[in-house]
């Protein structure tokens, strides 16, 4: 009786979602969808071409306008942060020049992401700049290999950033690179405080803090201003900041119109399948050719290679879980002393946890069903990478890789991407995973009471 009474409750309630829906739906029409009496008020769109117009293919891989710049980036690049670092599988100077060649010279792609603080981690012999350094090393050993790239790097962030450093750091970045201009020059985080930078689970702002920090900090002018004078000294082509959101783009914009120069050509961020902060935090809308008409850099489009399957997509399956999630010690250990990838060691395992959450982990066993429902047969790898490269949002996505085996299975999953987006059935399906829980990064079902205020990383709550 009562499994007849729940049956009877469950088909209610269906009924009622698709009543409630069809009432809706119908009121769209009338009263509930009416245009609004009014518009947004103008901030002066930036002029110039849409970004991420498609300007042709290169070997397979579509090539988009960055901004309203002549920028023009494949909508693949290279991630860098590890090359000649000091992790165990951080690729060394030989490797890279081997990705630079099958990547750049036969793959199609162009954009090469750096900054000056790579490689992470780095060491005493290994320093940070040694990136830059690499590729400057391949970009003079052959003829016109500086005209087939687009150099984006960076500068530290935080106190670091003022009117004097931005050039300095700038200089100090085509040293290393062995150039007379960058493409894009990024602030690697804000000069500004915002909890937005943060990649713990940290998202209010906290004004007391901001009262007191802000003020105290390059402001927007004094760093447009520094760009401005980059730009027309020859240096750099265009600017703009990572791990940001819309305050940032949109002060960066202001400042421009008010100071007279050319604004923000990109932003960078964390964005994959199971990141889409910045299509919650106004970041998406404030980078649209109908407001700031800004570029966006997707980073992490693999979510530390969670959604590369290599690290199970969720607990109890047969592939081992990252050793500092495994309750299996021996296995752990073993897995420890020869990981498969950062999520096995103990430095990069903890720091990543967001990407392990229990909300994105239920994400990605869904995830993982729907690229086998629609018979991808790169898997969920597949899956995250054309999903980035068919939001309309994304310029480019930058992926590491520490094998040539792993760049042309992301090579072959963005020409895939240029014949054509995803079904829209399995797009539909990839929104119904995330309205389930649209920030699973965020989501935290194991803060203790004892962490009094703080999260996976001890970052500050909020």
């Amino acid at each position: 009786m009562r499994l007849l009474k729940f049956a009877l409750l469950a088909a209610t309630t269906d009924a009622l979602r698709t009543n409630r829906r069809a009432v809706l739906r119908q009121a769209s029409a009338g009263t509930l969808m009416v245009n609004l009496p009014f518009q947004l008020p103008s901030i002066g769109r930036a002029a110039g071409p849409a970004t991420n117009e498609v300007v042709g293919t290169v070997n397979g891989i579509r090539r988009k306008r960055l901004g309203g710049s002549d920028i023009v980036v494949s909508e693949v690049g290279l991630g860098t942060q590890r090359w000649g670092g000091a992790d165990f599988n951080s690729p060394d100077k030989e490797l890279c020049h081997k990705l630079l060649d099958r990547g750049v010279l036969e793959g199609g792609i162009n954009l090469i992401d750096t900054a000056e603080q790579y490689p992470i981690p780095s060491s005493r012999d290994k320093p940070e700049g040694a990136t830059e350094e690499i590729i400057g090393s391949w970009l003079a050993g052959g003829k016109g290999r500086r005209d087939k790239v687009v150099l984006a790097s960076k500068i530290t962030g935080g106190r670091n950033v003022n009117k004097r450093t931005l050039v300095s750091d700038c200089e100090g970045s085509l040293r290393r690179l062995g150039v007379d201009a960058l493409d894009v020059y990024l602030l690697h985080w804000p000069a500004r405080y915002t909890p937005q930078s943060n990649w713990g689970q940290s998202l209010e702002y906290d004004w007391d803090l901001g009262q007191r920090a802000v003020p105290s900090a390059a402001s927007f002018r004094e760093i447009v201003g520094a760009m401005g004078e980059l730009m027309k000294a020859g240096k750099i082509r265009g600017y703009g900041a990572c791990n940001d959101n819309s305050v940032g783009l949109m002060g960066m914009h202001a400042a421009a119109q008010e100071l007279g120069v050319p604004p923000p050509c990109a932003m960078e961020n964390d964005y994959s399948l199971v990141n889409r902060r910045v299509e919650e935090n106004g970041l998406s809308e404030a980078s649209s050719p109908a407001i700031c008409n800004a570029g966006f850099l997707a980073y992490n489009v693999l979510a530390g290679g969670m959604l590369t399957g290599k690290y199970g997509l969720f607990l109890g399956e047969k592939t081992d879980p990252p050793a500092v999630d495994d309750p299996d010690r021996e296995r752990a250990t073993r897995n420890n002393q020869k990981p498969r990838g950062r999520m096995d060691t103990r430095g990069w395992g903890n720091t990543l946890g967001r990407y392990r959450t229990t909300a994105a982990r239920s994400a990605m066993k869904n995830y993982a069903r729907l690229a086998d429902e629609y018979g991808l047969k790169g898997g969920t790898t597949e899956l995250a990478l054309r999903f980035c490269a068919g939001r309309g949002a994304v310029s480019s996505s930058l992926v590491g890789h520490t094998s040539l085996a792993q760049l042309d299975a992301t090579v072959a999953a963005f020409k895939g991407a240029a014949k054509g987006p995803l079904p829209a059935q399995l797009r539909w399906e990839i929104d119904r995973v995330h309205l389930q829980n649209r920030l699973p990064l965020f989501s935290n079902d194991e803060a203790q009471s004892d962490w009094l205020g703080e999260g996976f990383i001890g970052e500050r709550i909020p």
